[in-house]
């Protein structure tokens, strides 16, 4: 593995990590990462937080934003995003709740500690803590077992207080029904609709257009356009160069066998009768019974699938109970110890979990094993050669940017090479239309550059690329003439919009003068609608996803049947008129449980988050200048 470190040193992997480090120096600037290593950053009631508590845990937002976005993740998203902020506030908050925990004398004993340690599954082999383990994977999370214990204590603190603070949250019968109601309510409403395309007979003069035109000058400004030469490394080009030896095939496999490693799994059915998790002891036992009597026909011979079939009252009863072959971390913990201890063919006893009663029957199990290296190594060599590819494509993509600085040098250097220099016709902000497989990230360096620029090699996708921009057209505003066409037909649109609205609005007051919109709607020539009943989230029939109109139609009742204004959708207007409503309570008892302990949890996190915003409130925090500028 050494050998194949030292013979890729001047590889794109080796570039991509210096290049992150030069990031790291750009991003901090030079002297201020001096100055501050090792530094602090901010002051919590006199606590510091330091530049290498920062830098962790502004890493550990980075890595995952890039498991979120991938390479959609830009300098630009991340200020968006503010993530310097959230990185400085996470651990600002942290530290607050840790005093916080202290001041009200909690504490963590080594039991506790060692206790929490020996429970994590990354630090156990077969269900028991293994301290190598421990120590390997601390290793590569280059971190020590003393600064690993410290952050896990002061995490148990934190809980520690929130189970305090949150302990005494309930949530009454009253609240879940009234949360029940609100979600489940429906209304049925009457309405009439406003087009604004029927409104054919609008002529506007030229006078009108050009004035129009005045006021909305910056709305007809051309885009900006640039062209740009090109020259594109793409690594399947390079495959051909690629010279891979059987020993780093091998040498790869054994350096990343954890990889080729194949879990135990199972494949089952089950036959699941529900009971909530706050169900009373009577329930929890009759279920169980029922549980019992199915399993008793199990045993006396009676088809499992067709038992299922039957009694299950899980998403796969129709599929016999069939969950096909899964992991153990992926069922629920009372389910995965009961399925995995089971040989095939076996049924097991009633297993509680939080969904109700289970019967598991094992049809299969798929003992742990390793993917041996003859059956690795074709996936492995496509792998490498992969890897490779890119790395010549970058390197052969970095030896041009070095050749080429500016002018004629980017031609000469593809002439040299005998590469193919490509130039695109002038695009917008929003990329090449033929191409390019990343056009908007292509379109942002291209604009980036300057006259005659060359920039520094650019990773779209899975390839390098090199632009120079050769010419750009500035934005301007068009002469009148040449939009004219282009302005009265926005005109037309905004006339119609104001006669539909007009309409609609007069429709309005004559019912809230006490007429009928069956009658004083055949004054504009239109029917009435209903609706029928639709619920507050989702799509109103005959209209469509609408929340506005959604949102103003539950505020109607029989008293109050008409909004206090027309209504804009998406494609014209409506008034509408409240006709009835009602609630379905049918479900409630079976969704009362796990909306109850729903609703316990947002409970429990408003008043916490309120007791950080009272520490925050008394505290004294104070940031580094221009820290986060």
């Amino acid at each position: 593995m050494l050998r194949l470190m030292r013979k890729q040193a001047g590889s794109w992997l080796i570039k991509i990590l210096l290049g992150a480090i030069v990031i790291v120096f750009v991003f901090w600037g030079v002297g201020s990462f001096r100055s501050q290593r090792g530094g602090r950053v901010a002051l919590v009631n006199g606590d510091q937080i330091t530049l290498d508590e920062y830098r962790e845990t502004y890493n550990n937002l980075i890595e995952q934003l890039r498991r979120r976005f991938g390479n959609n993740l830009d300098e630009d998203m991340l200020k968006q995003l503010q993530v310097k902020r959230q990185a400085l506030n996470q651990l600002i908050d942290n530290k607050l709740l840790v005093q916080e925990s202290k001041r009200l004398k909690f504490r963590v004993s080594e039991k506790e500690l060692a206790n929490a340690i020996s429970n994590i599954t990354a630090f156990q082999r077969a269900g028991m803590f293994d301290s190598r383990l421990y120590t390997n994977v601390l290793d590569r999370l280059r971190m020590t077992p003393e600064a690993f214990e410290a952050a896990q204590t002061n995490a148990m603190l934190i809980d520690k207080l929130r189970t305090l603070i949150t302990s005494s949250a309930k949530i009454s019968d009253q609240e879940v029904l009234e949360w029940y109601n609100w979600v489940n309510a429906s209304v049925n409403i009457d309405f009439v609709f406003f087009d604004p395309n029927r409104y054919k007979d609008l002529h506007p003069s030229d006078e009108e257009i050009k004035t129009f035109f005045e006021n909305h000058k910056e709305k007809y400004k051309t885009d900006a356009m640039v062209k740009v030469r090109y020259l594109d490394f793409n690594p399947d080009a390079f495959r051909s160069k690629v010279a891979l030896s059987d020993e780093e095939v091998r040498e790869y496999y054994d350096e990343n066998i954890e990889t080729f490693k194949i879990p135990k799994t199972v494949e089952a059915r089950h036959i699941l009768l529900k009971v909530n998790r706050d169900a009373d002891p009577e329930t929890v036992k009759k279920t169980k019974d029922r549980a019992l009597d199915i399993l008793k026909l199990a045993k006396e011979g009676k088809d499992f699938a067709k038992l299922a079939k039957q009694y299950s009252e899980g998403p796969t009863r129709n599929k016999g109970g069939y969950l096909g072959k899964f992991k153990k971390d992926a069922m629920v913990k009372p389910f995965a110890d009961m399925a995995f201890s089971l040989k095939a063919g076996e049924i097991s006893e009633p297993v509680r979990t939080q969904f109700g009663w289970h019967l598991i029957k094992v049809e299969k199990v798929n003992e742990a094993s390793i993917t041996s290296f003859d059956d690795a190594k074709k996936n492995i060599r496509e792998k490498l050669t992969d890897d490779m590819a890119k790395s010549l494509a970058y390197d052969e993509a970095e030896t041009v940017s070095d050749d080429a600085f500016e002018g004629e040098d980017l031609i000469n250097a593809a002439k040299e090479r005998n590469m193919k220099i490509l130039t695109t016709d002038f695009f917008s902000s929003k990329g090449p239309i033929k191409g390019i497989n990343n056009p908007s990230k292509f379109a942002s360096v291209a604009f980036n550059l300057t006259d005659m620029e060359i920039s520094n090699v650019q990773e779209l996708n899975n390839g390098y690329y090199i632009l120079q921009q050769v010419d750009k057209i500035q934005p301007e505003i068009p002469a009148f003439d040449k939009v004219k066409e282009k302005v009265k037909l926005e005109l037309i649109k905004e006339k119609q919009d104001e006669k539909a609205k007009a309409d609609s609005e007069t429709l309005l007051a004559a019912l809230k003068s006490g007429k009928t919109m069956h009658t004083e709607s055949k004054n504009f020539n239109l029917t009435p609608k209903t609706t029928g009943f639709f619920k507050r989230n989702g799509s109103i029939p005959e209209i469509g996803f609408e929340r506005d109109i959604a949102e103003v139609a539950f505020q109607l009742t029989d008293k109050k049947q008409l909004p206090e204004n027309v209504l804009k959708g998406s494609k014209g207007y409506y008034v509408i008129q409240f006709k009835d409503r009602k609630i379905s309570t049918e479900n409630f008892n079976e969704e009362k449980g796990d909306i109850k302990n729903r609703l316990l949890e947002q409970k429990k996190s408003s008043i916490f988050d309120a007791l950080l915003a009272q520490i925050k409130s008394r505290s004294e925090i104070t940031i580094k200048e221009g820290f986060l500028e």
